[in-house]
């Protein structure tokens, strides 16, 4: 059982798709150079990377901000404050949860990155359109549906044929993992 589930982890891993504006025909390894870029010049300039998911997606968002800021020394930001996501929630509606913030800080130079494992959820497709309507880079990881909206919506899009949350969310944990590694300082 335990071969069969790396199998289909490895299996799963080996097909990612990629897709964006008109980036990265070549796949994973361009578009992993390309966001490595993007984040490295963001860094430079002290711009913000938001990361923004629901239940694990939002620990996992959680997660590598923390040690985005802490290993590779950039400015981020994720809305995980229990108030403030209730009090949208209740007084605005939980598809604006991740929108209304980001109205007030989000700028051009920026960077979002949406997690969402079934690739459709309201707050985070709609934040993603905000991010592309304010000229913020926008990097999506989607599994599930193929056909799932998330998908089409960043710069640089990730989706992974996974059939579980398990799975998707071991993928987009091992993708978030490469790309922070590819931007960390080596410790001291």
């Amino acid at each position: 059982m335990w071969n069969k589930h790396t199998q289909n982890l490895q299996t799963c891993l080996s097909s990612i798709e990629v897709s964006g504006n008109d980036c990265c025909p070549d796949g994973c390894d361009e578009a992993f150079s390309v966001w490595k870029g993007m984040t490295e010049e963001l860094r430079k300039q002290g711009k913000i990377i938001y990361l923004i998911g629901n239940g694990a997606s939002a620990s996992m968002a959680s997660h590598f901000s923390a040690d985005l800021a802490k290993n590779a020394h950039v400015h981020t930001q994720v809305f995980t404050d229990l108030a403030l996501i209730t009090a949208l929630a209740n007084d605005i509606s939980y598809d604006q949860v991740f929108v209304e913030p980001l109205k007030r800080r989000l700028t051009a130079d920026d960077m979002l990155v949406a997690i969402s494992s079934s690739g459709n959820s309201p707050n985070v497709v709609n934040a993603c359109s905000l991010a592309a309507d304010t000229g913020a880079s926008v990097i999506t990881l989607s599994a599930m549906s193929a056909e799932n909206k998330l998908r089409s919506m960043g710069d640089i899009n990730f989706w992974l044929p996974a059939e579980t949350y398990g799975m998707a969310e071991t993928g987009h944990a091992c993708i978030l993992h490469y790309w922070m590694d590819s931007v960390s300082f080596p410790p001291a």
